[in-house]
């Protein structure tokens, strides 16, 4: 093999390339925390400053909400949460009222959610309006000037 074979080898080696590690994009996560004092927001706080990754966490105990902003994963967020505190974390499960066609259908509409908003579908049916009930719903707005003048 002699001199020549084993530069080479060490060439093989050095020039290898080894995989990056991928590095964490920056997420959002907000969950909904069962909290009732401010003790307990300030639990859940100190409690999702201290992982590994998070810049930056906002805590509303009124609206049962927690937004943590950094290089994390939310579900690893929320079962490390869950297991520290005690108490039940779950994925934000609502959008904006404006966002839903049906905010009153059953599975949808939820007395439990903060004002202005509805859990959420992936059901397209709820979701969105059909052609012909999206025609209805334009036909008696306010916004339309050519609306029927029952009302």
């Amino acid at each position: 093999m002699g001199a020549v074979g084993i530069w080479e080898y060490i060439f093989d080696v050095l020039s290898t390339r080894r995989p990056k590690k991928q590095k964490k994009q920056l997420n959002t996560v907000s969950l909904k925390v069962r909290m009732d004092c401010e003790g307990c927001q300030r639990k859940v706080k100190n409690t999702l400053s201290s992982f590994k990754g998070v810049k930056k966490v906002d805590v509303d105990w009124k609206q049962q909400k927690a937004t943590v902003t950094g290089y994390v994963d939310s579900k690893k967020v929320v079962k490390k949460l869950s297991k520290s505190t005690g108490k039940k974390v779950e994925a934000w499960p609502y959008v904006p009222y404006t966002q839903v066609a049906h905010p009153y259908v059953h599975g949808v509409y939820d007395k439990k959610a903060p004002p202005g908003f509805v859990r959420k579908t992936n059901d397209p049916v709820v979701s969105e309006l059909n052609p012909l009930e999206e025609h209805y719903a334009l036909m008696f707005s306010d916004e339309n000037p050519n609306a029927c003048s029952l009302m």
